[in-house]
């Protein structure tokens, strides 16, 4: 029989980190049959003081070639009895880790001021982060919540590998400003047992490995798709070569009393990523936020850059659009997705916006993914960005739940 991928997943709520490592690298390396190739750690902020102890303590519990993660608002995991919690409030440490047969994984780690320039070649992206596009890499990356540059680097990296899956989250400090930790530590790279606070720490894999991804962005439509006919940068002058303030104030007249009240706090704009689909459905909109309005000429700002021929569809945010959003994406996977090549484990990148302020109970979300999805580990944390493709290209977003799914490739 040939050598099989596994993962595993532990989550622990020892308020002691030395506990914490104890409990969670006993029990991911006793669901392994094999020796583990990647290590994952997601960590919550009640143990910011401890974090430059973090890899140190894993060093002496645990061998794993490439290990990365960082801290968060919350963490997410599997219990010993196969339940996925996600934990907000509370001292909390999730643990991954993967066998990885025939998958190549690099580690690396870039600050923003050493980006090339967004003209510059592939080759400038490449050479900076030190991955060769060939065999096509998938990406997970984590960043620091207070880095600049993330969207740039998102950019380049499409440019310079088309086709690769790029994935992961800002970690975030649960209220606690610049209190953020990276971790990275590859034995045969040039990445020893480092404790980053500032830039974006990436892991490469290639070969053997097929990344999914679900991108959840909580928002329902309304109204129908309208076509943007004058812009400027992020400002949208005309749509349907109509005053786009006076086709809001329309849109919104035609709402329920509920919807018109969501619409006054959580209105959103989505903007469809393929210009040529005629039936468009949820998953096919990046949703950006409308950053203000011109009273007087009736123009609308929003998160992002548009131009001319894009279509775009006002969206509202609540808990119901939200389940409803994650429910339409995850059945429509069920039905995509390859039984020949089942997914082994997931990785759960949340925002701290969601999870149980958002639904007034816990676990929502990875509870919903486990009905569809069932039987496999998840780890993850509440991040405060999260990163996920949509119609092909890579973005920085708010509100989302990004759900990484991997399995073996068919080869």
């Amino acid at each position: 029989m040939a050598d099989q991928m596994q993962w595993a997943n532990a989550l622990s709520t020892r308020p002691s980190l030395e506990a914490a490592i104890a409990d969670v690298v006993e029990q991911t390396v006793s669901s392994l049959t094999a020796p583990a190739d990647l290590g994952l750690v997601f960590i919550s902020s009640a143990f910011a003081s401890e974090y430059s102890r973090v890899l140190p303590l894993l060093a002496e519990k645990l061998s794993v070639p490439v290990l990365i993660g960082c801290s968060g608002g919350g963490v997410i995991g599997t219990t010993l009895g196969g339940q996925t919690q996600e934990l907000e409030a509370e001292a909390a440490l999730s643990l991954t880790l993967a066998h990885l047969p025939g998958v190549n994984l690099q580690v690396f780690h870039v600050m923003a001021e050493d980006l090339p320039d967004l003209d510059s070649s592939p080759d400038a992206w490449v050479n900076l982060i030190g991955v060769p596009s060939s065999p096509t890499p998938q990406f997970i990356l984590l960043s620091s919540a207070f880095s600049s540059g993330v969207n740039d680097l998102l950019q380049g990296l499409d440019f310079a590998y088309p086709g690769s899956v790029i994935l992961g989250g800002q970690a975030s400090a649960g209220g606690f400003a610049g209190r953020l930790a990276l971790f990275a530590n590859d034995t045969s790279g040039e990445i020893n047992q480092s404790l980053y606070r500032e830039g974006t720490v990436g892991l490469a894999l290639s070969g053997n490995i097929v990344l999914e991804t679900i991108v959840a962005q909580g928002c329902k439509p309304i109204g129908k798709p309208l076509q943007v006919t004058k812009a400027e940068r992020n400002i949208i002058l005309e749509i349907d070569e109509q005053v786009p303030l006076m086709v809001l104030r329309d849109l919104i007249s035609s709402l329920s009393e509920h919807e018109r009240a969501l619409a006054q706090h959580s209105l959103f704009v989505g903007v469809a990523m393929d210009e040529f689909k005629l039936s468009l459905q949820p998953g096919d909109f990046l949703i950006r936020t409308i950053l203000g309005v011109d009273p007087s000429g009736g123009a609308i700002a929003i998160g992002d850059l548009v131009r001319p021929g894009q279509r775009l569809q006002f969206h509202l945010r609540d808990a119901h659009a939200s389940a409803e959003d994650l429910e339409f994406l995850l059945e429509r996977y069920q039905q995509q997705s390859r039984l020949d090549h089942a997914a082994v484990g997931a990785l759960m990148f949340a925002c701290v916006g969601r999870g149980e302020g958002l639904y007034g109970k816990p676990n929502f979300d990875s509870e919903l993914f486990r009905r569809y999805v069932p039987d496999i580990p998840i780890g993850g944390f509440f991040c405060g960005g999260e990163i996920g493709p949509i119609g092909g290209r890579t973005f920085l977003h708010g509100y989302t739940s990004v759900f990484g799914i991997c399995r073996q490739s068919e080869l």
